[in-house]
């Protein structure tokens, strides 16, 4: 991040000083401000700045993959978007490996995305964050449908009905927690007439 003069807003440092968060448009003023560098891998988790997992080959081969896969089961009608940022509520702008939404590439040309058909993480080394703060994160959120494509186990974790629960990191979770192996096919909630092949999902 570079000491840039942010107008018409408080600077991160008085920001934090204020209220300890930040909002989702304050964190988007300082975008477009250009305080932050193309080095700067973060991501807007309930008014915090958390840094994104750095991607090693099996990662990044697992979001190539995941990318080719639900291109093909979804088809025209949808976007699969690639690490790209989601307005997902008031204090929160994460950037999952892996968003489906309904439209077309231009329909998101002045703002991101606020309601998503799916979202799948590809974890290794985060899977405990994958699993209990992104988890809660989304279920919040209430994403229907949430997958983990878990490169240590090999599965693919299917979370779906979100509801509350005080216990977790932001008061929500799913209550249907699937694995799913190699041989198995999952359905998208949003297209129950077309599946995924696990195998297809991991390296």
């Amino acid at each position: 991040m570079r000491d840039t003069v942010v107008p018409e807003m408080a600077r991160p440092v008085d920001l934090a000083r204020r209220t300890g968060r930040l909002k989702r448009v304050e964190y988007e003023r300082l975008i477009e401000a250009g305080y932050f560098l193309p080095s700067d891998k973060v991501e807007l988790i309930d008014g915090l700045l958390v840094a994104r997992e750095p991607q090693r080959s099996p990662h990044a081969t697992g979001i190539m993959l995941g990318n080719e896969a639900l291109r093909a089961a979804f088809g025209a009608g949808w976007v699969v978007r690639v690490q790209l940022p989601i307005a997902l509520d008031e204090d929160s702008e994460p950037e999952p490996d892996l968003v489906v939404v309904r439209g077309t590439v231009r329909d998101f040309t002045r703002s991101h995305p606020d309601a998503v058909a799916l979202i799948v993480e590809v974890a290794d080394s985060s899977l405990r964050f994958n699993r209990t703060d992104k988890a809660s994160l989304y279920a919040r959120a209430r994403v229907s449908d949430y997958w983990i494509v878990n490169l240590t186990d090999r599965v693919v974790e299917v979370h779906r009905d979100p509801r509350p629960a005080p216990a977790a990191a932001y008061g929500w979770h799913y209550g249907s927690i699937r694995p799913a192996r190699p041989g198995d096919t999952v359905t998208p909630l949003a297209l129950p007439e077309s599946s995924v092949r696990v195998a297809d999902l991991l390296p």
